[in-house]
């Protein structure tokens, strides 16, 4: 998902291909080092599981940054997204042994005059939506 998309090449409907973003506790520590997040729900199991959690969770950040990872890989251009919103519905469990996998994909919800579209966005991990309303605006070439 590397090519440069243009806007007369896509219609509303449209499906990106869905991408798999595997993410164990290592992510989640280096994470923690950029964003300055270091809550340790995200990287200590017995204090996750001490505030009723089933295990260390992905910060919401993290997800957030991979769905909008997918739309620009879709685009091409860091740049072209002009809008990501999302809503959090469940979190990304991270397993010590194995990690997670979460699943993003896209359906072109809108194409607008202005030269953008709008992505509506599905994110699952463990058969689960972890992300909801999640949408990016993107400007195309």
């Amino acid at each position: 998902m590397t090519a440069k998309v243009k806007f007369d090449e896509v219609n509303v409907g449209d499906e990106l291909p869905p991408q798999n973003y595997h993410v164990d506790r290592a992510n989640l520590v280096m994470y923690a080092g950029a964003s300055g997040d270091f809550n340790p729900i995200h990287w200590r199991e017995s204090f996750a599981k001490q505030v009723g959690l089933p295990d260390v969770i992905a910060h919401g950040m993290y997800t957030m940054a991979q769905a909008g990872r997918y739309v620009t890989d879709w685009a091409g251009d860091p740049g072209a997204v002009v809008d990501l919103g999302v809503r959090f519905s469940a979190p990304v469990v991270v397993p010590d042994e194995g990690g997670a996998d979460l699943e993003v994909s896209g359906k072109i919800e809108d194409k607008r005059e202005d030269g953008t579209v709008v992505v509506a966005l599905t994110a699952r991990s463990a058969g689960q939506k972890v992300l909801t309303r999640a949408k990016a605006v993107v400007r195309l070439a």
